[in-house]
């Protein structure tokens, strides 16, 4: 059985908080880069999705572009609308009145 090493405690401190970064990284869910205008896309990648708040979709949704395809120009963009993200907006909270008035 080959002997074990001694580790510096900080050593071990700095692969544990390595270690707790890299599985917070892996933990957080990806975000969609949002813009306000379709012409603000620059490059776009095949694969990627953007989500764009120019008004065009019905309310309550939002337009996302997203890389479909390689064509000999470059990427192909589709359109669709999609539902808006819920906790964008903060429902409207009634006050009851103080007793007595």
């Amino acid at each position: 059985m080959p002997p074990m090493t001694k580790t510096s405690r900080p050593a071990r401190f700095l692969v544990l908080v390595l270690g707790g970064l890299a599985m917070s990284a892996l933990a957080c869910p990806a975000t969609a880069q949002q813009v306000s205008r379709e012409q603000d896309i620059l490059n776009l990648r095949l694969g990627q999705r953007i989500r764009v708040d120019d008004g065009t979709c019905p309310a309550g949704q939002v337009k996302e572009v997203s890389g479909a395809k390689m064509a000999a120009t470059g990427i192909v963009r589709t359109h669709k609308c999609i539902p808006r993200v819920a906790g964008k907006t903060r429902p409207e909270t009634t006050r009851q009145a103080a007793p007595g008035n």
